[in-house]
């Protein structure tokens, strides 16, 4: 069970998918998205006010994070989320799955709501960020909780979950990440990933405050994906303005792992997903956005790790984007060797064997 609010959570639910399909060919493996299923529109325009908020309104969806964890589920289902429930069920007697897999905090609720009508399935639910977890995602009962690393279990037992019932697979990323890095030719001068979240102002400025870079022979990689729209002008702007430049620009891609594994240095924001990506594939990072609230503690991974350097302004990414390239990228080299004891490349194939484990004990019991 997933939601699309953010790539994290689909991210996980996918990879735990494609893991738990290689470990055991035989099973039947659903992956769904409750939310768009039972309220496609209702979905596409909150989907679309969250990433508006995030990324303009940062202060008041940090005022909605924080109300968020004082609300308190009621006796009965509200009207949108009986839609849910009912929907649930349904695939639950349909179906009948020896366990679930949730990767949003909203489904425990429901699940326990549906035990109160049929017997359901155990319940493991991955938790996409790290440090700063919302008191949402333990708010009802799980059978099993994973997390990304040992100082985020740690904040799950502070939330009052047991410490028997949380286990360490690490954020569940492509199984692409644990094959072997092919070679590459890479330039001298470097190349740079930029996966821009922030606004087009925001965006238009980082391209001004690294034209001195590309001048000088720097390679950009632009992964656009679903900002290609909002971002085509001022960027086709830049563009004809250093026709010269090495801009490779990408529209939706499956090649993350790959990107990650043959560039030098990364811009991006805080997301669950891609700082696991980064330290799978061990890519130093600039972060120049964090959204309030849920990415806040997946930054301080990173940076109390010594394995990224924060931004606040377009200039000050292009000044750490330099000084991760210079002297033939040795601060590079260092968040390199920081990222090994961080880098868990297999956590898809490490939460497949726990929901697996778990569906076996079910049956058994």
């Amino acid at each position: 069970l997933t939601a699309a609010f953010g790539d994290g959570h689909n991210t996980a639910a996918c990879c735990i998918a494609d893991a738990t399909r290689r470990l055991s060919p035989e099973e039947e493996i659903v992956v769904c998205d409750l939310v768009c299923e039972t309220h496609p529109l209702l979905s596409d325009v909150l989907k679309r006010l969250y990433q508006f908020a995030i990324t303009n309104w940062p202060s008041s969806w940090r005022l909605v994070y924080r109300l968020l964890a004082k609300m308190k589920p009621g006796e009965e289902p509200p009207a949108w989320q009986l839609m849910m429930l009912n929907a649930l069920t349904a695939i639950i007697e349909t179906k009948k799955p020896r366990v679930i897999v949730s990767t949003y905090p909203l489904y425990a609720e429901i699940i326990s709501r549906a035990r109160r009508r049929i017997a359901t399935p155990p319940l493991m639910t991955v938790i996409t960020d790290s440090l700063s977890v919302h008191p949402i995602w333990v708010a009802a009962p799980s059978d099993l909780i994973c997390v990304a690393d040992e100082d985020t279990r740690h904040v799950v037992e502070q939330l009052g979950v047991k410490k028997e019932q949380i286990r360490v697979t690490g954020f569940p990323v492509s199984l692409a990440f644990m094959d072997p890095v092919p070679a590459t030719s890479a330039r001298a001068s470097g190349r740079l990933l930029y996966l821009p979240s922030t606004s087009v102002r925001w965006f238009s400025r980082t391209l001004e405050a690294l034209r001195p870079l590309l001048r000088r022979g720097l390679h950009l990689t632009l992964p656009v994906g679903k900002h290609a729209s909002r971002l085509h002008h001022p960027l086709q702007r830049f563009m004809d303005s250093m026709p010269e430049a090495g801009i490779e620009v990408i529209g939706w891609t499956d090649q993350m792992p790959r990107l990650l594994q043959t560039h030098d240095v990364l811009i991006s924001k805080a997301g669950g997903a891609i700082l696991h990506e980064v330290l799978a594939a061990r890519c130093p990072v600039v972060i120049d956005y964090v959204v309030p609230g849920q990415e806040e503690g997946n930054a301080d991974l990173l940076l109390s790790n010594g394995c990224a350097l924060r931004s606040y302004s377009p200039d000050e990414t292009a000044a750490h984007v330099t000084r991760l390239l210079a002297g033939d990228c040795q601060l590079g080299h260092q968040f390199r060797e920081k990222m090994i004891p961080l880098s868990l490349p297999d956590a898809a194939m490490q939460a497949a064997r726990q929901a697996l484990d778990l569906a076996a004990k079910s049956t058994t019991h």
